[in-house]
């Protein structure tokens, strides 16, 4: 039975997929953003005030207003002490020298959303809550109003093809992220008012900026599509190799999956993430600015947020967040009955919308603050929404490794505390206990086992 009612919260769990594979995909949009945010310098030169404000003004985009929207987008104000709700979308496009040679084809002129994150930033701004959205998920959206008219409400659509429908019919950006943006808040039954776009040749800048990053690589890996070749070890990689990596699905270190994939492309975000806050805001501001400057240069940001000094303003209020209190996850999900290769979202799912909708953390602080900062790799990797009830069961009875941030259980099967998923002990990826779907890495343990890297708190 569909839903009676489109454009606000639904009655029924959206429908969507998530085995179909995909050539190309960027769920590290995330990184672009965060890292931006948390790297801000905190005392910055007049001239570097106003060419950071250029940068934020030539990449501002207009919300186009949907029906029940207010007359004009909420400014975001992280004084207010309330949460910051907002939408990434990961701009999968060949247009431009950067993007087509690191997207490996010639497909000009093509707008896909390939990824889609809900962030929520607490009102405390002590967490940060991300709900990857499955870019094959079979959706129900409403109505949607675009530069060009209206798109009549569609049914059983790819979600990504959301956006890509919006910019066939509209022509621009704004009524590709406005619609989309729509159809999350039908779906989701949150209000998101900002969106923030980045697309691959973003990523990749932002990468070298900061001089590359450093990332753990469990097994060899080759890939004879980009002709990117990785020992098992640790490797510092630039840009190209690291979005390479982290959006490759050919080649030996990969299964093919798109949603194995999604767990490499968290890794990078967390890394990169943590690089980016450890630098020295006194003795390397040069090389944060290069960072935060290459990243919003690349970033279209919609209107509500597109000002200096609210983002230098909430850059300042999350200055002090620990990376351990990143949350992801992605939204429940299991293969579409009237097509294997999509997915539909589990009765699970409102129960991840609803935290969001609460302004609650993903993950369990109970959970979290029994195993202290060894649950940090957890904390960060996609968790189901429904953690297998056995697996909790023998984490909340069990010892947390201080090291590994993980349980061993007696049969030797590694267990991470925070989700109740398996680990396997070769690669640091998360399945989830019940339905044997990837849910992240296993950051901590990849770092101080695999790679023997310290620990970092």
């Amino acid at each position: 039975m569909r839903p009676t009612v489109l454009s606000g919260w639904r009655a029924q769990a959206p429908r969507h997929g998530r085995n179909f594979l995909v050539r190309h995909r960027l769920r590290t949009v995330l990184a672009a953003v965060i890292a931006v945010i948390l790297a801000f310098p905190a005392s910055i030169a007049a001239a570097t005030w106003l060419d950071f404000d250029s940068s934020v003004s030539n990449g501002k985009v207009d919300v186009i207003l949907q029906n029940k929207s207010s007359s004009t987008p909420t400014l975001v104000d992280p004084n207010a002490g309330k949460a910051i709700n907002l939408l990434l979308l990961g701009q999968d496009t060949r247009d431009g020298s950067g993007n087509s040679s690191i997207g490996g084809s010639d497909d000009s002129g093509l707008h896909n959303a390939d990824t889609t994150m809900v962030v929520q930033i607490s009102a405390d701004r002590s967490y940060i809550n991300l709900v990857s959205i499955p870019r094959d998920s079979l959706v129900d959206v409403p109505s949607c109003k675009t530069s060009n008219g209206t798109i009549p409400a569609q049914y059983d659509v790819m979600f990504n093809s959301v956006f890509a429908t919006a910019w066939a019919k509209g022509g621009d950006l704004a009524s590709a992220a406005s619609c989309t943006m729509n159809a999350v808040n039908s779906l989701t039954g949150l209000n998101l008012q900002n969106f923030i776009v980045v697309d691959f040749a973003g990523l990749r800048d932002m990468i070298d900026a900061i001089g590359g990053v450093n990332l753990c690589i469990p097994v060899t890996t080759k890939d004879s599509y980009t002709g990117l070749s990785l020992s098992k070890g640790l490797h510092h990689l630039n840009g190209t190799q690291a979005t390479q990596y982290a959006r490759m699905r050919h080649g030996t270190g990969t299964d093919g999956s798109d949603i194995m994939r999604t767990t490499r492309q968290q890794y990078l975000v967390k890394e990169l993430l943590k690089q980016a806050s450890e630098k020295n805001l006194f003795t390397q501001t040069s090389q944060l600015y290069q960072l935060a400057k290459a990243a919003l240069d690349s970033l279209n940001i919609s209107s509500g947020m597109a000002s200096t000094a609210t983002l230098a303003g909430l850059a300042m209020s999350l200055k002090n967040l620990n990376t351990s209190k990143l949350y992801m996850r992605t939204v429940p999900v299991e293969t579409a009955p009237q097509n294997v290769n999509r997915v539909v979202w589990t009765s699970s799912a409102d129960t991840v919308w609803a935290k969001l909708r609460e302004e609650k953390p993903l993950t369990d602080q109970s959970t979290s603050s029994s195993s202290s900062s060894s649950s940090s790799s957890s904390a960060s990797s996609s968790p189901s929404a429904s953690t297998s009830s056995s697996s909790a069961s023998s984490s909340s009875s069990s010892t947390v490794n201080p090291t590994t941030g993980l349980i061993t259980t007696s049969s030797g099967t590694l267990i991470d505390p925070a989700t109740g998923g398996i680990v396997d002990p070769e690669t640091g990826t998360i399945r989830d206990a019940s339905t044997g779907q990837y849910i992240g890495i296993a950051d901590r343990y990849l770092n101080s086992t695999v790679c023997a890297v310290p620990a970092q708190d």
